[in-house]
């Protein structure tokens, strides 16, 4: 497990990316229990037991790989945006770039803007070759996130039981110093 005090906080130019916390909570249930937020995310809203176990379960990820879902907040409002970071639960194929923003936020660039700092994150301090974002393939607004990425798409594959795109991107290699 990487040192995660390192990369328990990052700021963007709008956001401040950090750990979660209780007083997140009520923000959460709700983006967990919007079906227009879910639609993608296994179809299924989450009760508000469901969500707390949802972010309990993000919590845990922190502790056991040293890295995760960060809660993303607008600096300016204080407002929480949604959760966005690295992701590799068991099972997972390769360390995710995933996203979730509440509804009120999409639009705004947030999510490329948040996913762009974790990408960073994943290259230069967690030093993956490779890191992939998994998309149901009628999610065209995260599809358009994955290609400001750059991310290209690299196959398919089942998560959860439900079909995915799977878009992913290498590291840039390091560029040399000229002589």
């Amino acid at each position: 497990m990487r040192d995660q005090t390192k990369i328990d906080r990052l700021e963007t130019e709008r956001l401040t990316m950090r750990m979660f916390r209780e007083t997140d909570f009520d923000d959460y249930a709700e983006m967990c229990g919007d079906a227009d937020v879910m639609k993608y995310l296994g179809g299924a809203t989450m009760s508000r037991l469901e969500a707390w176990r949802s972010m309990a379960n993000v919590l845990g990820h922190w502790q056991l790989r040293g890295f995760g879902l960060w809660a993303v907040e607008e600096r300016e409002s204080g407002e929480l945006v949604g959760r966005v970071g690295c992701w590799q639960p068991e099972g997972w194929p390769e360390m995710e770039i995933a996203w979730t923003l509440r509804k009120s936020f999409w639009g705004q660039g947030y999510a490329t803007e948040s996913a762009q700092a974790a990408l960073t994150v994943a290259f230069s301090r967690l030093e993956q070759p490779h890191v992939i974002s998994m998309i149901h393939a009628e999610n065209q607004p995260s599809i358009r996130v994955a290609q400001r990425l750059r991310m290209r798409l690299e196959g398919r594959t089942a998560l959860m039981n439900h079909p995915v795109l799977v878009y992913g991107i290498r590291r840039p290699a390091a560029r040399s110093p000229r002589r």
